[in-house]
């Protein structure tokens, strides 16, 4: 590897050891084994440095993810079983790949603080949110559609809660079963209009 690559390669690794803002610039460097100065040089700065690593890593692990959908199709052709085992694992991609999603959230308390780390997640969000549609879907990539669009923004959501859970209290973290009986109770409410006998919001 080049010094770029030797760079990323130790930026990631102090992110999942250390996190996103106890990591200074001489962590990255003894890490990588390359000089301080090869951090300016080639991103400019170490938070530059540290927010590429972020998104590098996090998009290593949607190729974990991907694996996990993979599976799910080839061991069911029920929708529902597929979403249930498809949220299991990913639940366990999250134990798995804990200091990551530390890291994230760490990464996004400090927005306020941070314009460049701000800049850098506003340009992937939308790549991102396509992403999730395509990944839980398990195709290659979707069309930037407002459809897809939607769909990645709920899968987002999804995503976030049960990362954030699991974080604050592993044994509380919502399973797939969980995720699929409250997506049935809402839907029930929410998509069907009152009278409906498939209705079941709050009594009057």
């Amino acid at each position: 590897m080049g010094n770029r690559e030797d760079l990323m390669a130790g930026a990631k690794r102090c992110l999942l050891e250390k996190g996103y803002g106890r990591t200074t610039a001489r962590d990255i460097a003894t890490a990588s084994g390359v000089s301080l100065a090869a951090i300016g040089y080639h991103f400019g700065s170490k938070e530059a440095l540290l927010n590429a690593a972020l998104i590098e890593a996090t998009g290593e692990w949607g190729a974990v993810v991907g694996e996990v959908v993979a599976r799910a199709d080839a061991a069911s052709d029920d929708p529902a079983e597929r979403f249930v085992a498809v949220w299991d694992g990913v639940r366990e991609t999250i134990a798995e790949h804990r200091g990551l999603w530390a890291a994230q959230f760490e990464a996004m308390v400090q927005v306020e603080k941070m314009p460049e780390l701000r800049a850098a997640l506003a340009d992937v969000q939308k790549h991102g949110r396509l992403g999730l549609s395509a990944l839980f879907q398990g195709l290659p990539e979707v069309p930037d559609t407002e459809e897809e669009l939607s769909r990645g923004i709920f899968y987002q959501a999804l995503l976030l809660g049960m990362a954030g859970q699991w974080m604050a209290a592993p044994e509380l973290a919502p399973t797939g079963r969980d995720f699929l009986r409250g997506l049935e109770l809402v839907g029930a409410s929410v998509l069907k209009p009152k009278g409906d006998p498939a209705w079941h919001g709050p009594a009057d």
